[in-house]
């Protein structure tokens, strides 16, 4: 239930709300990279595909304030970042380049992902895809990273939160562990974190199963490490063992998605083998979980992906889901390490919730 200060009003599930900008695109780097302008063109394009123009809602823009901004980031981390970006262009750490039109695109990103969850608070909308960049899942209270400015996504958590949601659930299925955001909240018990991730992959000292939170965040930590060449077999299993079982008993006002596209086979920077039907499928079951839990929240904001042919058809997928389309799980039998991985989460929460899976259900 939410809060009393949030304000409701019926849902509009048959509308997508869009967050999408222009100035996203300025944060440009110099030569090649793989976190570039081009993923919005595709990650556009697939959305636009899929999804009539009747049928979507566009949001306007806002820039994160200082109070938003505030929630999860440190003050002086926040100056001595905001003074490097108004230097022009540059690299932040080795992977993380900024530009002139940097500063504009995360400070927007940002506050901007805040406020599509507070519009779904709202009532304004069930769903909603924010198209953003940078992305934000790496950047902890202190520190950019991994092409990580500002984490987009615990702003619009803690942005829900002071909105009235009592509970947030994150939900983030990019390859690579999303270290900030568990840093963020590892000990607040109103967010659950739940990470599908490569293991021993980027940024290679976080994500392990045993991380599951402390003080009152204790149990609040999900992190499902699959070993290298994992395929949709394999995230149906997990989502069916752990992440709905958690999202059902955790009984969350709002999902966020750290919605990430690079466990694509075609992603360059991983080498997991899902495709688009995967992240569709996994979509579909989010928002069916929604929908079970009475209120159809769910956002899924951009973090990841670098195959644009990749990141265009999964998009749409998403999409698609978004507004209701059904889409199965993947099941079928899995390889007996990433059963071993599965269960290693399962009995790293067990003191905290118990029994996941229902009673008797066995193994696929």
């Amino acid at each position: 239930m939410l809060g009393s200060s949030a304000v409701t009003a019926p849902l509009e599930r048959s509308v997508l709300v869009v967050l999408d900008d222009a100035r996203f695109d300025a944060h440009v780097p110099t030569g090649y990279h793989p976190e570039r302008a081009e993923r919005l063109v595709a990650a556009r394009a697939g959305l636009m595909r899929a999804v009539p123009e009747e049928r979507r809602r566009g949001l306007e823009p806002t820039a994160a304030t200082a109070e938003e901004l505030e929630r999860v980031h440190e003050a002086g981390y926040l100056r001595r970042l905001a003074a490097e970006l108004r230097q022009g262009r540059g690299q932040l750490d080795a992977d993380t380049y900024f530009s002139e039109g940097t500063y504009t695109a995360a400070w927007l990103a940002a506050g901007s992902t805040a406020r599509l969850a507070r519009e779904l608070l709202r009532g304004r909308g069930g769903r909603g895809f924010a198209l953003v960049r940078p992305p934000g899942h790496h950047a902890t209270p202190n520190e950019a990273k991994g092409f990580c400015l500002l984490n987009n996504v615990a702003v619009a958590a803690a942005s829900a939160l002071a909105a009235g949601a009592r509970r947030v659930a994150i939900v983030d299925w990019d390859v690579h562990h999303g270290n900030g955001t568990q840093d963020i909240f590892e000990r607040d018990g109103r967010v659950l974190f739940v990470s599908l991730h490569q293991a021993d992959l980027y940024p290679h000292y976080s994500g392990a199963p045993t991380e599951t939170g402390s003080a009152a965040g204790a149990g609040r930590i999900a992190n499902l490490a699959l070993p290298a060449g994992g395929g949709p077999e394999v995230y149906g299993e997990a989502f069916r063992r752990v992440v709905l079982p958690l999202l059902d008993r955790f009984e969350a006002d709002l999902t966020l998605v750290s919605a990430g596209f690079d466990a694509h086979a075609r992603d360059p920077l991983a080498s997991m083998e899902l495709d688009g039907a995967s992240y569709g499928a996994m979509a579909s079951a989010l928002v069916a979980q929604a929908e079970r839990a009475g209120h159809g929240r769910v956002a899924f904001v951009l973090e990841g992906g670098y195959d644009l042919v990749a990141l265009e058809g999964s998009v749409a997928a998403v999409a698609r889901a978004a507004l209701g389309e059904a889409m199965d799980l993947p099941s079928g039998a899995i390889r007996s390490d990433d059963r071993a991985a599965i269960e290693q989460t399962e009995a790293a929460l067990a003191p905290y919730w118990g029994e996941l899976s229902r009673p008797g259900e066995g193994w696929r």
